[in-house]
C-alpha cells in the first residue's frame, strides 16, 4: 500500500504543478503533501462508523484550522481539477 500512496502523492503533485505553470493556478508555500500520513486498518463497524463519521464532519471544522487561508473558501483551494 505504500508504493500505491507514494505513486498518488507523486501524480497530483505533479498535476497541481503543471497547473500552476499552464492555467495559472496559486503556488503552493511549502509541500503540497503531509511528509507523513496516518493509516487505519477497519477491524470492526465502530472503527468504520468513527472514520466514516471523521471523513464526513471534517470539511466543517475547516474554518475552525488557524493555519488555512482566512477568507478563502474550501471548495476554492481544493480547485475543480481543470
Amino acid at each position: 500500500m505504500p508504493d500505491v500512496v507514494h505513486r498518488f502523492k507523486t501524480m497530483t503533485t505533479k498535476r497541481y504543478a503543471d497547473g500552476v505553470r499552464a492555467n495559472q493556478w496559486p503556488p503552493f508555500p511549502g509541500r503540497l503533501w503531509q511528509r507523513n500520513y496516518y493509516e487505519h486498518i477497519i477491524r470492526d463497524d465502530q472503527s468504520w462508523q468513527r472514520i466514516r463519521e471523521y471523513i464526513l464532519t471534517n470539511p466543517l471544522r475547516w474554518h475552525l484550522d488557524r493555519e488555512r487561508d482566512i477568507g478563502a473558501d474550501p471548495l476554492d483551494v481544493i480547485g475543480d481539477g481543470t
